[in-house]
């Protein structure tokens, strides 16, 4: 496969200017823009202990089948 270095500098080229004008469109927004909020556990520890525990529970009565 033969690569034309004109059609990647213009492909790259493009892709710098679109996240460019990205950026600018961002900022022209100003301060109004709040940055993403980090994840939040959705469930507790004491939830992802039982589901452990249920889980524990079900593999040893797996383990006791083929016996």
């Amino acid at each position: 496969m033969n690569v034309d270095p004109k059609v990647v500098a213009a492909i790259s080229s493009a892709v710098g200017l679109y996240l460019q004008a990205e950026q600018e469109a961002l900022l022209a927004q100003g301060p109004s823009i709040r940055p993403p909020r980090p994840p939040v556990a959705l469930s507790s520890s004491f939830a992802l202990a039982g589901r452990q525990a249920a889980m524990n529970i079900r593999w040893t009565w797996q383990m006791r089948l083929p016996r």
